[in-house]
């Protein structure tokens, strides 16, 4: 079972590196090429969010990423260090990360909760958990490589 860490700093431009190193890690622990776009939009979706809650929260904590192959299962974890107890728009309202703020885009608005329902559409398994440490969005995907 190896496992890759990986952590930058809460920069947009930041999300594609961690988007192409989750796929080339994927790759290698023999996950289906037909699933490699599904792990990196997952894993970019789940890095925007982090790095989102640690500009408003945490901006010189880094990002956290673990790739680890389980054998049977490819499991990625993004792990942010935002306050949980600030609550997603700033009010207090539930714990940040598990809901999300609203955003303006083109004159439309995106709704609360879109990142957590496009991960989970592409994951097989999307797990996520908050504490007073921050949110973790555990996601994984099957393995093609079987014992």
């Amino acid at each position: 079972m190896a496992t890759v860490e990986v952590t930058f700093t809460p920069l947009p431009a930041h999300v594609r590196t961690a988007r192409l190193v989750a796929a080339a890690v994927a790759r290698r622990s023999g996950v289906d090429e037909a699933l490699l776009n599904e792990v990196r939009l997952a894993v970019g979706e789940a890095c925007s969010r982090a790095v989102e809650a640690h500009q408003r929260h945490c901006p010189a904590e880094p990002v956290t990423i673990e790739m680890t192959d389980q054998g049977e299962r490819f499991v990625v974890v993004v792990s942010d260090h935002a306050p949980a107890a600030a609550g997603a728009n700033g009010n207090g309202a539930g714990p940040r990360g598990l809901v999300e703020v609203a955003h303006e885009e083109d004159g439309g608005m995106i709704p609360a909760g879109f990142g957590l329902a496009v991960i989970s559409g592409l994951a097989d398994d999307v797990h996520v958990s908050s504490t007073s440490a921050g949110v973790s969005v555990r996601m994984s995907w099957p393995s093609a490589i079987t014992a």
